[in-house]
């Protein structure tokens, strides 16, 4: 095992002990890195949420003069609350050639890789940059990386190409759906469950609802394109909470439903969002105000993160490919970053360890060997840019 490697896991031990959930800052993570990278000579930016509690971090290693390669991941990582877990999630554990721990795969080995290798890349004389950008809140809406891509665009070199390294067997992805997550609060009119006719119950009110996405869900099924390259092949709904009532001889006055799709690039989102919308002002909210003028139905956007759009002749794809050799280059339906980093005219390309299969997942983990594979293309990476202007 090479000395690289072996810093690699250690730095993925120590990512691995922050607890980053998304609910938590990760200050903690971002000084420690900035204090590295400061001690490389290493020049950082940060840019951080309105109160101070998050940070982004971009570091630039080479000429600062012009853009270079963008190697990106979030430090954000899910909940761990009502997993079961055989070992503690915020300590690496090692077994049979697998790293364990909450965000090993997802997507702190990668971190950890371009940190391991930041002392390396630093004695090289780059001639094409190579830049870290670690960002916060990808977890719940790829929050955190869109300050970050606004002071690139406003103060930097536009970079000519951005890798986010989440888990793809190390197998070139060149698209992912986008998705959106909206929360519809249904306003009924409270009363004693005896007598339902005088209140408006918004628990039942929000299940037609659900019933129509579940059916809207079902049509888009029916009529997807075998040929579509992704899996599933058509825009998928997300239905992950619903809250509503206070007792069960009460009727409930509101109800909370978080919902959201994850769209096929080339899918009129716009109009499959109308639809539902236009199904609560016909079905729903006259049934409510019918009881009561003040009762009815508001659905707020809380999140829009575009796809990438594959494209094979991006630079991103084409010099993954190259140092690679690489040719295919598939989909997924998990959100990335790097739609924002495309729709800001950097573009983009999916690459890095681990499955996307044990993201999320109790005993979380990524192989050794994945890291392995990872480093030698990021060393690969670091010998073109040091011959490439």
């Amino acid at each position: 095992m090479t000395e690289t490697l072996n810093q690699s896991i250690e730095w993925l031990d120590r990512l691995i002990a922050l607890d980053t959930t998304s609910r938590l800052s990760n200050l903690k993570l971002i000084e420690e890195v900035r204090a590295y990278l400061d001690g490389l000579h290493i020049p950082t930016r940060i840019t951080q949420n309105e109160d101070g509690t998050k940070a982004n971090l971009w570091a630039t290693i080479g000429p600062e003069d012009k853009g270079g390669v963008v190697l990106s991941g979030h430090t954000d990582v899910v909940p761990v609350d009502g997993q079961n877990w055989s070992r503690d999630p915020f300590r690496m554990h090692r077994e049979d050639g697998k790293l364990y721990g909450r965000g090993t795969a997802d997507m702190k080995g990668f971190c950890a890789i371009a940190l391991a290798l930041a002392p390396k890349m630093q004695k090289r004389d780059l001639k094409t940059p190579i830049h870290f950008a670690f960002s916060y809140d990808e977890e719940v809406g790829c929050l955190g990386v869109r300050s970050l891509i606004k002071d690139v665009i406003e103060n930097l070199p536009l970079p000519r190409a951005v890798v986010v390294g989440e888990p793809t067997s190390m197998k070139i992805i060149g698209g992912n759906k986008g998705g959106r997550a909206f929360r519809t609060t249904v306003r009924g009119v409270p009363g004693h469950s005896s007598e339902p006719q005088r209140g408006a119950n918004s628990i039942m009110a929000a299940a037609r609802i659900i019933t129509f996405i579940e059916d809207l869900q079902h049509e888009l099924a029916n009529n997807a394109d075998p040929d579509c390259p992704f899996d599933p092949p058509y825009t998928t709904f997300d239905l992950g909470v619903i809250e509503g009532g206070t007792a069960h001889n009460i009727i409930p006055e509101y109800t909370h439903v978080h919902w959201g799709f994850r769209g096929l690039p080339n899918d009129n989102l716009e109009a499959l969002e109308k639809r539902i919308l236009d199904y609560i002002d016909a079905e729903i909210t006259p049934k409510l105000q019918a009881i009561a003028a003040h009762a009815g139905v508001t659905t707020e956007l809380r999140n829009d993160t575009p796809p990438l759009m594959p494209d094979s002749e991006s630079p991103a794809e084409q010099l993954i490919r190259h140092l690679t050799g690489l040719n295919e280059s598939g989909t997924v339906a998990f959100g990335t970053e790097a739609g924002l980093f495309q729709q800001a005219g950097i573009p983009g390309v999916i690459f890095g360890p681990g499955s996307i299969q044990q993201a999320h997942q109790p005993d979380e983990f990524i192989e050794i060997n994945q890291l392995a594979e990872c480093l030698a293309f990021v060393e690969k990476l670091t010998d073109w840019a040091e011959n490439t202007a």
